[in-house]
């Protein structure tokens, strides 16, 4: 009966419905990944990806199926995607000397107009994350501005690391969303 009470509240955008979600079932997805895999960090990147899919598709829940169900089916179809790109990478050849070909070509110092660029691309960058909220500012300055680890993060902000890795990957998708808006 709680659960459902949760699902109706995280529909509603509660945060803190998301997180009890995400902490409720985090370990037996991740499980349930983990002996597919046999890999804890894909295991967890699988999780992760799937908790993301499932908050932002979380008013396509259909209350006759069992949340844990409809969570499980989610990491599959992330899962198969995943085997699905690998086996497509796979088919990709390439010769010593096309290797060393493309090594040469690149010149790893940038220019004037790359260091301009890369400027003006940061300003706007940090323009466009000043339009998050407060908190989701934060994760993403730890992470990628202090290069903090998840781990880091959670004893910083004193928060579980699940509830680190779902608000950074819902900072990064509320991001994206506005960088595309202001193009």
């Amino acid at each position: 009966m709680e659960i459902n009470s949760k699902i109706e509240k995280a529909k509603k955008g509660d945060q803190i419905a998301f997180t009890f979600l995400l902490d409720h079932y985090w370990n037996e997805v991740y499980a349930f990944m983990l002996k597919r895999t046999e890999n804890e960090t894909i295991a967890e990147d699988i999780t992760i990806e799937t908790f993301s899919k499932a908050f932002d598709k979380i008013g396509s829940y259909n209350a006759e199926f069992q949340f844990n169900t409809w969570l499980i089916a989610i990491a599959k179809n992330v899962y198969i995607d995943l085997l699905r790109k690998k086996k497509t990478s796979l088919f990709i050849e390439i010769t010593d000397n096309e290797d060393q070909q493309a090594y040469n070509i690149a010149d790893p110092t940038p220019s004037a107009e790359d260091a301009l660029i890369k400027e003006q691309n940061l300003s706007r960058l940090l323009l466009c994350i000043k339009e998050l909220k407060p908190h989701y500012q934060e994760v993403i300055q730890l992470r990628y501005f202090q290069e903090m680890s998840y781990q880091e993060i959670a004893v910083k902000i004193n928060e579980p690391l699940s509830s680190v890795k779902v608000k950074l990957l819902r900072a990064k998708k509320l991001l994206a969303e506005i960088i595309e808006r202001n193009r």
